[in-house]
């Protein structure tokens, strides 16, 4: 947050920022979801929906399984939320008790551990480093299991390091986690954006699986607060008790709009997108490679280059900031476990964009190292 509000001081003064610190799409909702919103509002179709969402939108998610991963799922299990961050708020609620232990990745997305403490539980942190591209595996969980241990919570890809879990090393801490009636959290939400391999979703994985998803990155709806979880059966009423307590129902315009987003015209639209963030991660991995400065895990998936700078992380991205306007985000925001020397750049901007910052990040590391 340093860095932005910095970068938000240095454009008042008329500096020409280039943002790489946002994990925001440079995109806007594809045309037919807007279209749709637009309809939706006319109709004044604005009130309250069911907690679990409209069943319109639940069945469009199941089918998107069907299609997409030849997965079977009942829109019953399916729940709409304000976001995927009000879904992770609710499954919080429902599965975590005060003292129990969830286990999240470190680095790892910062708001897992707040929303475990919310409820006073305790985010207990698995060191993950480049030699498993900075995913968990079953020796470390197993390792870090205890007697308050509830479960596992983890994003794949991951942010910030754009990694992808295997699916075979999920399937194996899957099953350890359910021998010990447990509970495996996938964060889901940067699905859609994977590149050079073939996408998965955790769906059938043994026990009680939650998976968390959104329309913020791949649909490109950041503002509409619109996400989805996938329950086991068992956790359906629990979950919409919690729901109509904690966000009574997502907003109504965007459920209807979502509708839309599953069209083939959407998809197109969207599968371009997902082939330009290709194009930039392509681009950007080298870039920073030649100025300098080491990626020791390739990102296959989200929107994110995870970059080992060689000192420290904070100065180095205060300093970039001030004297070449490209913001980054440091590493420490993800967490304790080695990321006082990472740097996490998001390609969230035009080639252009990300062409010219490339020029000034080098110019930037060879003025450091001379």
């Amino acid at each position: 947050m340093d860095v932005l509000s910095r970068a938000h001081a240095l454009e008042a003064a008329g500096r020409r920022v280039v943002h790489m610190e946002i994990g925001e799409p440079d995109f806007t909702a594809p045309a037919p979801v807007v279209e749709a919103g637009v309809r939706a509002l006319r109709d004044g179709r604005t009130a309250y929906t069911a907690t679990l969402g409209l069943p319109s939108l639940r069945e469009a998610i199941a089918a998107h399984y069907r299609e997409k991963f030849a997965k079977n799922v009942p829109s019953s299990r399916i729940a709409i939320t304000a976001g995927a961050s009000g879904g992770l708020l609710t499954v919080a609620a429902l599965y975590v008790d005060a003292g129990d232990e969830i286990l999240v990745p470190d680095p790892g997305y910062p708001g897992y551990r707040h929303f475990v403490r919310a409820f006073e539980g305790i985010a207990r942190p698995l060191a993950v480093g480049p030699k498993d591209d900075f995913q968990p595996t079953l020796d470390m969980v197993r390792a870090a299991w205890g007697p308050r241990t509830k479960g596992l919570l983890l994003g794949s890809p991951s942010n910030p390091t754009g990694t992808l879990i295997g699916k075979t090393e999920l399937g194996r801490i899957a099953a350890f986690i359910a021998e010990r009636d447990g509970v495996l959290l996938v964060d889901e939400i940067y699905q859609g954006l994977v590149y050079g391999a073939e996408p998965w979703t955790a769906l059938d994985l043994p026990g009680d699986v939650v998976l968390v998803n959104s329309f913020s990155k791949y649909f490109c709806m950041t503002g509409w607060r619109l996400g989805w979880v996938v329950l086991p059966e068992s956790a359906v009423r629990g979950f919409e008790k919690l729901g109509q307590h904690l966000f009574i129902s997502a907003p109504a315009a965007a459920q209807h709009a979502a509708v839309a987003a599953f069209s083939a015209d959407s998809l197109k639209i969207l599968e371009q997108r997902r082939g330009e963030f290709a194009r930039r991660r392509d681009f950007l991995v080298p870039a920073l490679k030649q100025a300098g400065l080491a990626v020791p895990a390739e990102p296959h998936g989200a929107f994110y280059v995870y970059a080992d700078c060689g000192q420290d992380s904070k100065a180095f991205s205060l300093e970039l900031l001030e004297q070449e306007a490209v913001a980054a985000t440091p590493g420490i925001d993800f967490g304790a476990n080695g990321t006082g020397r990472f740097v996490r750049f998001a390609y969230t901007r035009s080639m252009e964009e990300l062409e010219e910052a490339v020029r000034r990040i080098a110019r930037f590391a060879s003025g450091r190292a001379a």
